[in-house]
């Protein structure tokens, strides 16, 4: 791309970004000034502003960008090989053996060293 196609789709997401801005602001300032209309309503009105951000948000590049890392990720999640039940409470198990076996031995450095330090302070 050149030097003025790249500024413009600049200028551009700026003010797509300052459209996003604006109607999450209308959500917001709506759902307040409509206080009286029953929250259903409101809801709704708060849920289709924001898809609506959300949309021109996407059709930025950043947005673009996260959306496809999204969609790689979710095809990476798919390509994971997930513990069966008996591995991950095997593992569970070990963890906690660990923990409890350090914990124990921290307990007892920090005995000696606090009985250490009395017998030396006096």
């Amino acid at each position: 791309m050149n030097a003025k196609v790249e500024a413009k789709t600049f200028r551009l997401d700026g003010l797509k970004w300052l459209l996003v801005v604006l109607l999450v602001g209308a959500a917001v300032a709506g759902n307040s000034y409509y206080a009286e209309f029953p929250l259903l309503y409101r809801v709704l009105a708060i849920v289709a502003l924001c898809l609506v951000a959300l949309v021109v948000a996407v059709k930025t590049e950043k947005g673009h960008a996260l959306w496809t890392l999204l969609r790689e990720a979710q095809t990476e999640v798919r390509r994971v090989v997930w513990p069966t039940r008996q591995e991950a409470t095997q593992t569970t198990a070990i963890v906690v053996v660990f923990v409890l076996i350090m914990a124990l031995i921290l307990w007892a450095l920090d005995s000696a060293l606090g009985w250490a330090a009395s017998k030396i302070i006096g």
